[in-house]
């Protein structure tokens, strides 16, 4: 039993008013006030061997490709520097409540998705480092991901404050208004698009998104993904190479990498649902690849699988390794053996609703979760935002955090110490300007050590 199913039996004896005064009372011991600031320790780690420990383990050709994205700016540094925030939050201030958390909550992590029923919802897209643990932990870091973003964006100092106590009020309101529903209510609760798109005051940045839900829903993996991403090679088809990006890992012998590919998938096909046993047996493996993704997921093993249920029906899956969670050393360690099962189980327990392709795998010593690839994603484009529609969309990252944390977490309970007044909303954007100083300067001292010759990059 996880300390979030452990606190969900405890909190079964107390009425919803009961817990929001557990939660007021909270205050008396970690006041709102008290997550107003950050101050860099005395011995806090070099941001630098952080990271270089956190390439450890990672495929060596990629590592310096990671590098390269990290350094273009203080935004990109921040969504490969989870491991770095981590350590910091740890050292500050917490209620105590714990939920499942993200791990790496920031704006781009947030986005469009369809759901099973081909309905397109706003939620959270990267679960990687999920595990329980504090919910101020998510919370801060998506506050300070808005004043960097904003930053990055030549924003106002003002501009950025108010955007990033938007994004903290919004999730305080939402979370009371969760912690008024039943069980049931939350747990069918999802954020449409359609009902945020209507909220949307500007008509340019409402049409521009529009047109980007109608393009997406459109997309077939037959007519967009399988011409890009294939070609045939003596009459079979593959994956086709775009190194450094896609690329084949050389297999000295052909039989047993088919083998290994085979037996891990086998794995996989073991944690579906019958229902999706039954939907996959339909489809033969025919090729695997690996392809860089994302930010801080370069170096790890990543991959596509090309499977075929036809000579016109295809289906890509995204292979990624899960390492453990930056959270880890300091939430404690996984209730799973295998990490790509606990990204799986706390994908599930956040999300509205998720890819019905998701399980997990192991393959010598190594975890993976597999899920579909490049089905219906829309990705707001935060770094053109300006600061009314930026405000916007962070309340709906607030939102959508809320809706996330209340499945697992004490609704009652974190609605009762957040309370009704933007005290805390105040606070955790003063945390968010402060870290997001911290972020500059940990930028600043990995650019220092690309030209001391301490890291090596590959620009793309």
């Amino acid at each position: 039993m996880t300390s979030v199913q452990r606190s969900q039996t405890r909190r079964a004896t107390l009425t919803r008013e009961e817990r929001k005064a557990a939660g007021k009372a909270l205050r008396d011991t970690v006041s709102r006030r008290s997550h107003a600031t950050w101050k860099a320790p005395a011995r806090r780690q070099d941001p630098v061997d952080v990271l270089i420990r956190s390439s450890t383990g990672r495929l060596p050709q990629l590592v310096p490709i990671r590098y390269g994205r990290m350094m273009q700016s203080p935004f990109a540094f921040y969504r490969g520097a989870a491991a770095i925030m981590a350590a910091d939050l740890a050292r500050t201030p917490a209620s105590g409540i714990r939920v499942q958390a993200c791990g790496d909550c920031h704006l781009m992590n947030f986005g469009g998705a369809a759901t099973p029923e081909r309905h397109i919802v706003f939620d959270i897209s990267d679960f990687d480092e999920t595990l329980p643990a504090p919910w101020e932990w998510d919370l801060k870091r998506l506050a300070a991901s808005v004043v960097i973003a904003g930053y990055n964006n030549r924003f106002k100092k003002a501009d950025v404050r108010d955007a990033a106590a938007s994004c903290v009020r919004s999730y305080r309101d939402r979370m009371a208004a969760y912690a008024e529903m039943r069980v049931l209510e939350r747990w069918y609760e999802r954020i449409d698009a359609q009902d945020l798109i209507a909220l949307i005051e500007s008509r340019q940045w409402k049409k521009r998104i529009q047109k980007q839900i109608a393009k997406e829903s459109t997309r077939s993996v037959v007519e967009d993904d399988f011409p890009k991403l294939t070609d045939v090679e003596n009459g079979k088809v593959r994956i086709k190479d775009n190194p450094p990006l896609i690329f084949h890992q050389a297999a000295q012998h052909a039989a047993e990498h088919r083998r290994v590919i085979t037996e891990a998938f086998r794995r996989y096909r073991a944690t579906l649902a019958d229902d999706r046993k039954a939907l996959m047996d339909h489809y033969e493996i025919k090729d695997v690849a690996a392809k860089v993704v994302g930010v801080g997921s370069v170096g790890t093993r990543c991959g596509i699988l090309l499977m075929m249920a036809g000579e016109d029906d295809p289906l890509f899956l995204q292979v990624k390794e899960a390492r453990p969670s930056v959270l880890e050393p300091f939430a404690g360690k996984s209730v799973y053996t295998n990490h790509g099962q606990r990204v799986v189980a706390g994908q599930k327990l956040m999300q509205a609703a998720s890819d019905m392709f998701l399980g997990w795998t192991e393959e010598g010593g190594r975890h993976f979760y597999l899920r579909q690839l490049r089905d219906i994603k829309i990705q707001p484009a935060v770094e053109v935002f300006e600061a009314r529609a930026m405000t916007r969309y962070v309340e709906w990252c607030g939102w959508a955090l809320a809706r996330a944390h209340a499945k697992s977490g004490d609704a009652a309970m974190i609605s009762g110490y957040l309370g009704n007044s933007s005290r805390f909303d105040d606070a955790i954007a003063g945390f968010a300007l402060a870290y997001a100083d911290q972020n500059e300067r940990d930028h600043r001292a990995l650019l220092k050590a690309i030209r001391a010759g301490r890291i090596t990059v590959r620009r793309e």
